[in-house]
This record gives C-alpha cells, structure tokens and sequence, in this order.
C-alpha cells in the first residue's frame, strides 16, 4: 500500500520519537539497580538524582513511549487493514498535541520540577507543565480514533455491508474503547485536584479520593499497553511462522478482546488493599474481577499456541501427529524474511506467562499484604509492560521502519538475539525483586544503597545484598538487548533505500473464521462495560470522598517535610531579609 511523504512522517515520528526518548528511560532503569545496589553510592549521578531519575524511568518508558507507539501503531494497521488513507489534518494535530504535551512534562522531570514517580501520588506535586503535558499527550492520542478510523471504519462498513470489521481493527478499536473510558477519572483527579492544587487555586486536595481516581486508570492502562501486542499476535506471528500460516480462531480472539473490555476496568482497588477508607467488600470485587481478565489470556494463550501448530505443520505436513516436535521448527534463530520478528513475540511471550502468573498471585489480597510496597511488585510489572510489550513493539517497530523507508532490515543477527539478552536480563532482574520482595521485604523504589545495603550505615541489611547485584547483572543484561536492537533500528533508519517505501503487513487469515454477530456488536459491549465501571466505582469513589475522608492534605515536595506553601513562604521570608539586610549595608 503506498502511503504519501506526510503521512509517512508522521508514522514513522510515531515510531522513532519514542524509541528516542525510550534510551533516556531505559539509561535511568540501569541506573537504578546500580543506585539500589550501593554501586552508585550518592543522590545523584550526572546531575540527576535518584527519585529524578527513577520517575524519567517510570514516565518516559509506560507513558510517553507506549501512547506515542500506540498511536502510531494503530495508525498503520487500520489504514492498511481498512484500505483507506488516513487524513492528514487530523493527523498532524495529534502528532503535535502528543509531542507538545511529551516536551512540557518532559521539562518539568529534567529540571527537577515533578519528581513524583509514574503514579504522581498527592500530596507530592509537580510543577503545572508537567500535569498540563500529560493531558495533551492523552488527548492528542484519542485524536486519530474520533476523527479519522472511526469515520474511515464508518465508511467501510457502508462499502462492505456484509463483511465483519477486520479482526486488527476490532481489537484496535476495543483498545481505544478502553483507554477513552480509564482516561475519564485521571483526567478528573488532573484537571480538578492536582492542577489547581499545583497553580495554588486551592491549599488542599483529598489524597485518598486522589489515589482512587488514579488507579481507575492506573490498571486498566496495562491493558491498553497490551491489546496492540495481542492484535499482533493474532493477525501477525501466525505468517512470520509459515507463509501457509493461520490464526486458529477468529471468534476466540474477537471473544478475548471483548472481555478485556468489560473485566479490565472493575480492578483497580487492588492496588488499594492497604488503603484505610474504602470498603473491603468493594476491595474484594475488584479482586475478583482481576483474577477474571484471566480468563481473556488463557483464551489468548489457547488460541496462539493452536495458531503456531498450524502454521507450523501447514508447512511441514510431516508433522502432522507431531504433539510437541513440531515446537523444534518454531524459527527461533531465523533471519529470512520475516522470520527474524518470532524472536521477539517468542521471548515476550516467555515473560509474559511469568508476568500473569505473578500478577495473579499479587492480585490476592492475603498475599498483597505481604508483597505490598515490596521489589516483588515492580519486578512482577516489568514482566508484563517490559515483556511482551516492549518485545513486540521493537518488533514492530523495526518491521515498519524497513517498510516506510524503502530499506532492509540492518544487523538482522544482533536484532535476533536482542530478544534473548533481553529475557535472560528480564529472567535475573524478576527474579531478584521478586524473590527478595516476598521473601525478605526488600523495599522497592529506595535508594538502598546509601542505606539498607552500605555496610556503613545502621540500617544495612547483609540479606538483601545478594538480590541487589543479581538485579544489577539482569539490569547489565537488558541494557545490552536494548543497544542490540537500537543499532539495529538506526542502521535500518539510516540506510539508503533499496525500494519503493510502502505499508503493509503480513496479515494472516483464520481458519476458523465463523461469523458470529454477537461478537461483532462493539457498541453493546461498550455499553455494558461502561455501565460496569460506573457501578463498580460509585460506591469506592462515595468513600473516599465523602464517608472514609479523614483529612486533607497541603502539597508537598519530595525534598522537605513540610508542606509546599509554607516552604514557599519561608523562602520569600528569607529573600526579603536578605535584601534587607544588603540594602542596610548599601548605605553604610
């Protein structure tokens, strides 16, 4: 499919910007297990300090760079899938919106203006621009779905009456279904709390109310990080696999997305176990309907696993009484073609069954007492957003960058073990949090190093020594994957061209492909889910705002233990005296 110069600039933006900005966040990932370690032993390391850096690290790698890919992403699948070209206007105010909105947060965390982590918990607040830039990225991202791919999929439908929406566009559009819901509180806790709490319009704000509108958000989000790998998984490993290759079910995946869209909202109070206020009989519903979106991904993993051995016997119909054999002829290490890309989906998709594993057991509340505020949880996480993710999206990445650039594939070799270095340093770095989380507290996001693990301070703690440096290697390890792959992109980024730049991708075709129309009706089920998240929420957001409230809360920094305002008045006290004091000297 031939794409125009601009809209193929602006794609591609889609795909380098974040990757760019990724290696800031990627850098500071590294050196946080080298501060919590105690090889680094100090604040700060080139001018950033630690927490500085740790949320560069949070922000720039689960927000900034996921959106922004998302976007991109999406944009390619559905004008390719649609048959239709997407429209400019539309698209260049959500490129701008997005970058506009990525540079103003990005300079409140590099000028130390919003140290305030990927959660940005009140009463720690940040500096306006950085609230106002994550609203434009967030919006700007929502941009391409009203008004260009819902119309685009309007119009087709018209022109294809009988035909079902395309299985990448349907799982696209649950996608952006979801994020257009979870948006709908943080925006609220931004726009009504943190903004005016920010510019000093009001002196306090309700932290727990806060926290809750947050992680109506803060859950589901990970699930708008995952669809775009599914829909991946789906319409696209099936032909890396074999040209033969097929997608085992297309009902089975249409079920899927549809019950991310309705489990994946109700689950964001168990993040909130330990939080006083909120009734535990809401805490245990959510419990339960976090262990139900599951079930999509058991039905995920179902459906792939049957799609491989399809596609794989498809081309090798010798192996077609093969129950696991047929496994050895997966193109683990192959560089023809596409074949390179199955590295990627394979490594990411060895994490991720990790990651739901985990995640299930942290999701139980008698266990996520005792992992709360633990390593065990970011080293569950990075399993997830950091496994199959990231994996895939590099994938992607490296695949449209060849093909809207007109030039092969570069370093194919250090692009296939990429993946690798990556699981191996995913493998050491889960398992160090992990373990040391739920088996010896091991806190997470502290700077451990100038304390629990300095052999010099009264709080060190010899038994957690040896889980910090099994993170810094894992830590070494991902590094090295990432560099693989980045000199893998910028060599295909910068290489001359060969051929005519298109779009296209390997789109695989279902074997069962059943028309079904009950999972084709997204505004039912976006109905439904709707009305789910609602009534699952009014009765939390009741308490925390009206009947659990126990106070409110002044804003502060991360650097004082005092509240913001009254720093800020101590400091114009200080100025003036000063500038009197040098002015009576002036005159003498």
């Amino acid at each position: 499919m031939q794409v125009s110069g601009a809209l193929r600039f602006i794609i591609l933006t889609e795909i380098v910007f974040p990757i760019l900005l990724l290696t800031f966040g990627i850098y500071h990932g590294v050196m946080q297990v080298l501060y919590r370690a105690g090889i680094i032993k100090a604040e700060s390391f080139l001018g950033i300090d630690y927490y500085q850096g740790l949320t560069l690290h949070g922000v720039i790698n689960v927000i900034v760079f996921t959106t922004i890919f998302i976007v991109g992403f999406s944009n390619a699948i559905v004008m390719y899938t649609l048959k239709k070209p997407l429209r400019e206007k539309v698209q260049w105010i959500a490129l701008g919106m997005m970058v506009v909105g990525t540079l103003m947060a990005a300079w409140a965390m590099f000028t130390g203006r919003a140290t305030v982590l990927y959660t940005f918990y009140p009463p720690l607040i940040a500096h306006w621009t950085f609230y106002l830039g994550a609203v434009l990225l967030v919006l700007g991202s929502l941009v391409p779905f009203f008004f260009d791919w819902i119309p685009s999929a309007i119009e087709w439908k018209r022109e294809n009456p009988d035909q079902k929406l395309p299985l990448a566009v349907f799982g696209t559009f649950v996608n952006f279904i979801l994020w257009t819901i979870m948006i709908i509180p943080v925006a609220v806790e931004i726009l009504f709390q943190l903004l005016p709490l920010s510019l000093g319009w009001v002196d306090e704000i309700n932290p727990l109310l806060a926290r809750t509108l947050f992680w109506f958000f803060g859950h589901p989000v990970v699930y708008f990080w995952l669809l775009p790998a599914y829909v991946a998984l789906y319409t696209i490993l099936p032909k890396i696999v074999s040209e033969k290759g097929k997608l085992y079910s297309d009902a089975a995946a249409r079920l899927a997305f549809i019950l991310f869209l309705i489990f994946s909202l109700p689950v964001g109070l168990h993040h909130q176990f330990t939080d006083p206020g909120i009734t535990n009989t809401w805490k245990l519903i959510h419990a339960l309907f976090t262990f139900g979106v599951a079930l999509p991904s058991m039905i995920t993993a179902f459906t792939v696993a049957a799609s491989l051995e399809y596609s794989v016997k498809a081309e090798h119909p010798e192996l077609k009484n093969s129950k696991f054999y047929w496994w050895t002829f997966l193109p683990y290490m192959r560089l023809e073609g596409n074949k390179w890309m199955f590295s990627y989906f394979f490594a990411g998709l060895v994490l991720f069954f990790i990651g739901g594993i985990t995640g299930i057991v942290n999701a139980s509340y008698n266990v996520n007492l005792a992992v709360h505020n633990t390593a065990y949880v970011p080293g569950h996480f990075h399993t997830t957003v950091g496994g199959l993710v990231l994996l895939v999206f590099f994938a992607l990445a490296l695949y449209m960058v060849s093909k809207l650039r007109g030039t092969d594939v570069k370093f194919k070799g250090l692009a296939v073990l990429a993946p690798y270095f990556w699981m191996q340093g995913m493998f050491m770095f889960s398992y160090a949090m992990m373990v040391g989380g739920i088996l010896e507290g091991f806190p997470r996001r502290t700077n451990a190093g100038l304390t629990y693990l300095n052999p010099d301070s009264p709080l060190y703690r010899p038994e957690w020594v040896g889980y910090a440096q099994l993170s810094v290697v894992g830590g070494v390890l991902l590094g090295i994957g990432f560099i693989l792959f980045f000199i893998s992109l910028i060599g295909t980024l910068l290489a001359p061209k060969v051929r005519e730049s298109t779009l296209e991708f390997p789109i695989a075709d279902a074997y069962h492909d059943e028309n079904i129309p009950v999972l084709n009706n997204l505004k039912t089920w976006t109905v439904a889910a709707i009305i789910l998240a609602v009534l699952s929420y009014i009765p939390p957001l009741y308490d925390a705002s009206v009947r659990g409230i126990f106070f409110n809360s002044p804003a502060y920094n991360e650097k004082f233990p005092m509240p913001l305002k009254q720093l800020q008045g101590a400091e114009k006290k200080e100025k003036k005296e000063i500038s009197k004091a040098e002015k009576e000297v002036a005159k003498k």
